[in-house]
């Protein structure tokens, strides 16, 4: 393999791509420039919408958008991000709402409809709590990242430029809101905003003794036409993040090394619960059931027409 290949990977500050950073790590043959500057957002829309990067770290349920839409793009089974998101669930507490059952028929916010953690809490809120996403009018705050045409009966509205989810929940003129951060109003106990769940802890650890899944957030999307020129670039690029994360995984075990108190005591109920490594990567039977459900969810929602397998999805590594 004659020299190496200058690429550009965008992704998010990461202690499991930390070795990567460093160069403690490389991918064989690769030269990584790696970005991590951006938000979730800016980085999945400079990368699908205009292709500023080689490789980058993207939103699963738009991935599954360009993907039914042809865009040139593939990807690899490397998952840096995953939450639990029964807790980005806000409420106006002025609404009378108390349950999931009384969103049904309310005004709930987005950032974007198409959010993979957007995606993943209508999912939920239908399955899991008898929430039908149809049932809802959706406020998005910002354009997708990829454009799609709402499905019929699903009724989305998008947001004017200068009004924002967080400010109109305070205020009362969204009922609801299901948000991919910890927003302010939370962080600062303001009285007119709360979780629909209070105890979401117990909600997600139910949900994932029930499931087995560890919602998984983004992949690792790849401009298409350098894995038709060069072929090896995924497997590359697997075993350098499959090693980064192992080294950050050990290094997790070094409770001195973290200012957290009782830090080794969430480790050890951490791996009781998930094992040894809840951040696998790979298409494994978890992360096939993990993925399977998301990709199921985007196509109920009527964001995707055709039902891809994984196969057609993911580069074979």
């Amino acid at each position: 393999m004659p020299g190496k290949i200058a690429l550009s990977l965008a992704c998010g500050d990461y202690e499991i791509v930390r070795p990567l950073k460093e160069g403690l790590v490389e991918a064989e043959g690769i030269e990584l420039t790696i970005l991590t500057g951006q938000d979730s957002n800016t980085r999945h829309w400079r990368f699908l919408r205009n292709r500023e990067y080689d490789v980058a770290e993207l939103s699963c349920s738009s991935y599954a958008v360009a993907r039914d839409q042809g865009l040139p793009f593939t990807a690899i089974p490397v998952f840096l991000h995953r939450r639990f998101r029964h807790g980005f669930i806000y409420i106006n507490t002025g609404k009378g709402i108390t349950k999931p059952a009384d969103l049904i028929g309310r005004k709930i916010g987005l950032k974007q409809f198409q959010s993979t953690a957007i995606v993943w809490m209508r999912g939920i809120l239908e399955h899991e709590y008898g929430v039908p996403h149809g049932s809802v009018e959706w406020y998005p705050e910002l354009d997708e990242s990829v454009e799609f045409e709402p499905p019929p009966g699903v009724t989305i509205k998008r947001l004017p430029h200068d009004k924002s989810v967080v400010s109109m929940l305070v205020l009362g003129e969204l009922d609801a809101a299901l948000h991919p951060e910890l927003i302010r109003p939370i962080r600062d106990h303001d009285p007119r905003v709360a979780r629909l769940f209070a105890d979401y802890r117990r909600e997600e650890e139910s949900y994932y003794r029930k499931t087995g899944i560890f919602p998984i957030m983004h992949l690792l999307g790849i401009r298409q036409e350098l894995v038709d020129t060069h072929p090896w670039i995924p497997r590359a690029l697997t075993l350098a993040f499959d090693q980064a994360r192992e080294i950050a995984m050990r290094r997790m075990r070094e409770a001195a090394l973290v200012p957290l108190v009782f830090y080794g005591e969430a480790l050890e109920e951490q791996q009781q619960m998930f094992g040894p490594d809840p951040w696998e990567y790979g298409l494994g039977a978890r992360n096939r059931h993990n993925i399977d459900t998301l990709i199921d969810y985007s196509q109920e929602q009527g964001q995707t027409r055709k039902r891809r397998s994984l196969e057609e999805l993911f580069v074979a590594v």
